[in-house]
This record gives C-alpha cells, structure tokens and sequence, in this order.
C-alpha cells in the first residue's frame, strides 16, 4: 500500500514563497518516481514538476525557474518551493508517485490547497 501526505500548502501574498513536502511510505520510495500536479478550479488536473528515481526533472512551462522540485531519499520525501507566487498558481496541488515516467501518476495524495491573493 501506498500512502503520500502533503503538507505546507497556505494562504501567501503574489511575489511571496511556499515549500510543499510530501512523505511516502516505506521502501517504495527509492524506486519510484515522484510528481506533483495541482488542479486550480474549473481546470484540468497539470503536472507540475516530477523528479525520477536517477534524479532527471522536468517542469511545467508556467512554473519553470520559479519552482523547484527536490528528493531526500533518506527521509521518504519530496519537496516542491514554490517562489514568485502568482495568483495563477491558486490550486490544489497534489503529491504523486509511480513507475510511469515522466508522468508518474499511479497514486496520489489527498492534496494541499494553495491560494495566492493579496
């Protein structure tokens, strides 16, 4: 079983910052590629960042040189900081893994809202 938790999603300001963190479950981790996608209200779920297990990352064009994804292989979890906070960043964003590559979307976590607004 697969169980991910997503924590650090919040309310920032436009220009401001968040990390997002995602713990996953025990020895599936090393072995699976990671992801995150969000989903923003009346819009299509999009994949945002995704790290392979070798290390490879690819990012979305809207988020690419604001957005870092990262992956502690020791702790089982995966970051995403999220600088130069626009309001089109507003969404749910989700934690996934798999061993699909580059999407890998097999299991997701329950998502942590992200809202910017001034």
């Amino acid at each position: 079983q697969v169980q991910l938790a997503e924590s650090g999603g919040g309310l920032v300001q436009p220009g401001g910052s968040l990390r997002l963190s995602c713990a996953a479950s025990g020895s599936i981790f090393i072995r699976y590629h990671m992801g995150w996608f969000r989903q923003a209200p009346g819009k299509q779920r999009e994949l945002v960042a995704a790290i392979s297990n070798w290390g490879e990352i690819n990012y979305a064009d809207s988020v690419r040189g604001r957005f870092t994804i990262s992956r502690d292989n020791p702790k089982n979890t995966i970051y995403l900081q999220m600088n130069s906070l626009k309001p089109d960043d507003t969404a749910v964003y989700y934690c996934t893994t798999g061993l699909n590559w580059p999407t890998p979307n097999a299991y997701w976590g329950q998502g942590t809202q992200v809202t910017v607004s001034s």
